[in-house]
């Protein structure tokens, strides 16, 4: 059962407890609120002002699972906060460690601090979680999938667009190192995890899959720089670091180009023309 006014007093605490450059947000002239403003957390959170203002009012109907989700993601709560959402908004709490969507708060802070680089959350299956708005402008928006076909290396093996920005010299090469990873993650997650059925489903579907997986090969790294060929400005070389949350096995990506380089300048490039 929702507890209407436990529910109302926490979203308040945690907003009042948020300021807008923890969340990406500037902080403009004249702000007398404390904290973020309900409007901010309604941006945040991808609903209407009007609906998150009720739940503070301890008015309107009973937020679904899913708008548990997007408050908690929107507020950059940790995981006991998030929980204790889900409970006083009469839901259970979603299972914790890999393969969960929720996005740790300080991953979340990182992101919202690169906009002006292109970067991505992923989890170990290489599913998008988040872009900054350059990530989509070099990727294109990886968050619409659903289902298997969230996973980058799924894509690869059953949709031919998937391997369109990358140059064919490298496809060989990568189409190993999404087979061994995958092999890697099975491993660790085994027979019963989702990595598992998404092998099973891709031994079912792609002969190219069905032979590389035979090999058993495991470990095989990326090379320093990865290329796409991109629709709008050509060729990008980019380098890609990475910080791991080991909680989530959640990857924050963040691509770079060397300071100089044409790609460099063809990046410059896409984040005017990505904030026309």
């Amino acid at each position: 059962m929702i507890d209407r006014s436990g529910l109302a007093e926490f979203l308040r605490a945690r907003r009042e407890a948020l300021q807008p450059e923890d969340v990406g947000l500037p902080r403009g002239s004249r702000r007398r609120t404390r904290g973020l403003r309900r409007e901010e957390v309604a941006l945040l959170c991808h609903m209407s002002t009007d609906y998150y203002q009720r739940l503070e009012q301890e008015r309107g109907p009973q937020p679904s699972p899913q708008m548990v989700a997007a408050i908690a993601q929107g507020l950059h709560l940790n995981l006991d906060e998030r929980d204790h959402l889900y409970r006083l908004a009469g839901h259970a709490a979603p299972d914790r460690g890999p393969g969960t969507s929720f996005i740790a708060p300080g991953i979340q802070r990182i992101l919202d601090r690169l906009e002006d680089t292109p970067a991505e959350i992923v989890t170990e299956l290489g599913e998008t979680l988040r872009q900054t708005r350059l990530g989509v402008a070099v990727h294109g928006d990886l968050t619409r999938y659903t289902g298997f076909a969230r996973s980058l290396g799924y894509r690869w093996f059953t949709m031919p667009e998937a391997r369109a920005m990358h140059p064919r010299d490298d496809h060989d090469q990568l189409s190993r190192m999404y087979v061994a990873g995958l092999r890697g993650i099975v491993g660790r997650r085994g027979p019963a995890s989702r990595a598992a059925q998404l092998s099973e489903d891709l031994l079912a579907r792609s002969g190219e899959f069905r032979e590389l997986w035979a090999l058993n090969e495991i470990g095989i790294r990326p090379r320093e720089f990865k290329r796409y060929q991109h629709p709008t400005v050509g060729l990008l070389e980019l380098q890609c670091q990475v910080l791991l949350d080991t909680d989530s096995a959640q990857m924050l990506l963040v691509y770079t180009a060397s300071p100089g380089s044409e790609s460099h300048e063809k990046l410059a490039l896409l984040s005017v023309v990505s904030a026309a």
